[in-house]
């Protein structure tokens, strides 16, 4: 059966070209996409997607299939941390002399909300499972839009009211692709980062749900 394969940064280099049909025997599965691309041992840390949804190796293909496989974004850019967010640091993570645009988003403590006087908010996180989220978000980033690199920062702990509690920065050769990913990385980071808000304000406090910024 032939599948469609598609690599991206040093795996595209590595194989000199990004996009090409494969010949594999029917009931093949993900993880014998590599071994078929004859490009040498394969690297630590690979994840694979099939038709733009991350897939184990395990994973049974079927003819027509698109299978990305995607390295590990470069720059170990995600992280949870307390204290405050530097956003110079985290656009450096992403600058190429090939980006023609960063697009970049800062999420802060706003002093009202659901009618209430905010004193600050506070995070709680699952800090090595939400860094690893959001480099699954970069790398579905990087399947569905034409960027170079993402990177992601978030506060835990107290956030008073004006600071940043998340910066994510991306770079990408046109500002659309740059600004479209830049929003559907926070849009997703809201729903699937394993961090948590309790919002303070005049009177008493609350944790708040899965909500926008």
């Amino acid at each position: 059966m032939l599948v469609k394969v598609k690599l991206f940064a040093a795996l595209r280099e590595r194989a000199g070209w990004a996009e090409r049909e494969l010949e594999l025997a029917d009931g093949a599965a993900v993880g014998d996409v590599w071994p078929a691309l004859d490009l040498g041992d394969e690297p630590p840390g690979l994840a694979y997607a099939r038709n733009r949804e991350y897939a184990a190796r395990e994973a049974r293909l079927a003819a027509g299939d698109e299978i990305a496989v995607i390295p590990p974004v470069s720059g170990g850019g995600f992280r949870v941390q307390s204290g405050p967010l530097d956003l110079e640091a985290v656009v450096r993570e992403v600058a190429r002399p090939d980006a023609g645009a960063v697009a970049t988003f800062i999420g802060t403590t706003r002093e009202h909300s659901r009618g209430r006087e905010v004193t600050r908010l506070e995070y709680d996180a699952y800090p090595e499972m939400a860094e690893a989220e959001m480099a699954r978000i970069a790398g579905a980033l990087r399947e569905r839009h034409d960027i170079l690199d993402v990177a992601m920062a978030h506060r835990v702990g107290e956030v008073p009211i004006g600071e940043a509690s998340v910066v994510i920065a991306v770079s990408a050769a046109h500002r659309a692709a740059a600004m479209d990913a830049c929003r559907a990385a926070i849009d997703t980071l809201k729903q699937t980062v394993p961090v948590w808000k309790k919002e303070v304000f005049e009177g008493g406090e609350e944790w708040i749900g899965r909500e926008g910024t």
